[in-house]
């Protein structure tokens, strides 16, 4: 069993989830994800980009104990291995991960919540097997990713600097991310920075991820994002699904959430997060409560 060793500050006494290595879908890597047991429904919770499993804690400290929460770092972030085949970074090969990790844990049914990268792999996942997976939460994420927010995020993915403290790794954060997390406080920072780094033996510090992540958007949309997504989205109608959107963001935008609620013929829904940009941290009120009214409604 373990604690996140970045909780505490920012969202009290964390729950208790434990430690799981797997191998990964093509039996290259050990990948690691934290398991937050409960004898309710199970959700696979899948993080952006540049991040790890740890994104999630302020949504964890809410859904732990109601929901079996399966939060992994993505191959080449946080505790996961890092692949010598940088060509392997990319969301097919990250959707067959997560198909072994939950064939692994004998989950049948579960419930989808992605946040960027995470909600790409979610809509590909659900439209691979509908029958699977009974609801989907997409944060900040759709058919169509915008030009301006990808050139945004390749401007800063793999340039892996080193920090000599965690507060000038706090600082480096605010600067990166402060136009999307526009009311953070300095303890809001630092818990983000602990969230997102980590500590090397020597002491110095870096974010927790292989630099070489970013050769998967170095060939624009046909790596990193497949050039047409609306057919796949057609496949989801069926699928309850929850859209959270910052009201900010330069990765979606509003005609490409109405084009996804009207081209729906399930229960969708839509909620807009003030204050955010690309990507509301889910620990928001407002995205607290659409969640928790959206899975209730799912899981009665």
């Amino acid at each position: 069993m373990n604690n996140s060793p970045q909780a505490g500050s920012e969202y009290g006494d964390p729950p208790v989830y434990k430690d799981h290595f797997y191998r990964s879908g093509d039996d290259r890597l050990t990948l690691y994800a934290r398991i937050y047991e409960s004898d309710g429904p199970p959700l696979l919770l899948m993080h952006g980009l540049t991040r790890n499993s740890a994104d999630f804690e302020g949504l964890a400290a809410h859904l732990a104990g109601t929901y079996r929460l399966i939060i992994p770092d993505q191959r080449g972030r946080g505790r996961s291995g890092y692949d010598p085949d940088p060509a392997n970074y990319i969301p097919a090969t990250y959707v067959v991960d997560m198909m072994a990790l939950i064939d692994g844990l004998n989950v049948d049914h579960v419930g989808l919540i992605g946040t960027s990268m995470g909600g790409l792999m979610a809509m590909m996942m659900a439209a691979m097997e509908p029958e699977r997976f009974n609801s989907l939460i997409l944060n900040d994420i759709g058919p169509v990713v915008e030009q301006d927010g990808l050139d945004r995020i390749q401007s800063y993915v793999g340039a892996l600097a080193h920090f000599e403290s965690w507060q000038q790794a706090a600082d480096h954060c605010r600067k990166v991310h402060g136009e999307a997390l526009v009311d953070y406080s300095e303890q809001d920072w630092m818990d983000f920075a602990k969230r997102t780094c980590e500590q090397l033996p020597g002491g110095r510090i870096r974010f927790a991820y292989d630099p070489t992540i970013s050769e998967g958007l170095s060939d624009s949309q046909q790596t990193a994002v497949p050039p047409d997504l609306w057919p796949m989205w057609d496949r989801l109608s069926s699928i309850p699904t929850l859209i959270l959107h910052g009201a900010l963001s330069d990765i979606i935008s509003p005609a490409t959430i109405a084009e996804m609620l009207c081209r729906h013929s399930g229960p969708i829904s839509a909620t807009e997060i003030a204050d955010r940009g690309h990507a509301p941290m889910l620990d928001e009120p407002d995205a607290l409560s659409a969640i928790a009214t959206f899975l209730q409604t799912v899981n009665p």
